[in-house]
């Protein structure tokens, strides 16, 4: 979803800087590999990222269809969603289609699972918490006159707020639990963590947005972007240093880049690398501007 323009525009300002920037402190400019889902912020950090290259401050940019082309949009506080997955399998006993009372059915309790997970967004996280909860494949039998063994369930669970992502977990564990038991099923569960919710800092938001209204017409710049549900693996490096993660309109509808991240049709609008590169260099410049003498 754009990376080779994001790598584009940190190599940009990285020559700019290299040849013209004159700042006082350490710039450390951080190229993340295996952001779709290797979670590849996290493997730096473990490989002594920040011992390595200490930082007192980070800063991250992503594009982002559905804003106009060059628009710089910020957000303090939960920004994008926490991800985590679960794959769950439920452990009946196969038999004849006409002969149920032979059978434990691993297909009617998956039924059952799925309507009943929709209750906890409903039912059980607080409406102003934005929550999702989907159950995005099921897969059991093969034939119409046969009771599956076993039905397979894949889960996805997203939200914004860290407690949410604690207590969803806990309620999805326990409706598993009590459903396979109310249909005398084995239930087996695959969780897998994924990412955590990604909070801007205020204090750094505030820094890097008023650079953004220093040197962009007023037009370009939001102050107050919306919430996503997609996840962000930066949010781990968010946890270990203050920072802001913000975003950069690769195109509104009718403009070319309006098409979304994750789709076929998608291409990032090379128009952006300009502007881009220019936000770097004026954020390096104004946070690491020299001492006067």
């Amino acid at each position: 979803c754009g990376h080779d323009g994001h790598t584009a525009m940190l190599l940009a300002a990285a020559q700019h800087l290299a040849r013209h920037g004159r700042f006082d402190g350490t710039l450390n400019l951080i190229f993340q590999p295996a952001e779709e889902g290797g979670g590849g912020a996290l493997k730096m950090m473990e490989d002594g990222l920040f011992e390595r290259f200490p930082c007192d401050a980070i800063f991250a940019m992503h594009n982002m269809p559905g804003h106009p082309q060059g628009q710089l949009v910020f957000r303090s506080g939960p920004t994008m969603a926490s991800s985590d997955y679960a794959t769950v399998t439920l452990h009946g006993v196969g038999g004849h289609g006409g002969m149920p009372h032979r059978a434990t059915d691993p297909l009617v309790a998956a039924a059952s699972l799925v309507m009943a997970l929709q209750t906890i967004v409903s039912r059980n996280v607080d409406p102003m918490q934005p929550a999702v909860v989907t159950v995005g494949a099921l897969h059991a039998g093969d034939a119409n006159n046969v009771i599956p063994a076993s039905a397979r369930l894949e889960i996805s669970l997203r939200a914004l707020d860290p407690q949410v992502r604690r207590d969803m977990e806990r309620r999805i564990r326990d409706l598993i639990r009590l459903q396979a038991e109310s249909f005398l099923v084995r239930a087996e569960i695959d969780w897998r963590p994924g990412y955590a919710v990604l909070v801007n800092d205020p204090e750094q938001t505030a820094q890097a947005l008023s650079v953004a209204r220093k040197h962009f017409p007023a037009t370009q710049v939001v102050a107050h972007g919306p919430m996503l549900a997609g996840s962000e693996d930066f949010a781990f490096m968010l946890e270990r240093v203050p920072g802001c993660y913000l975003f950069i309109g690769n195109g509104a509808d009718g403009e070319p880049g309006a098409c979304m991240v994750h789709n076929p049709a998608y291409d990032f609008n090379d128009q952006n690398i300009a502007p881009g590169a220019a936000y770097w260099i004026a954020l390096v410049q104004d946070l690491l501007s020299p001492t006067q003498p």
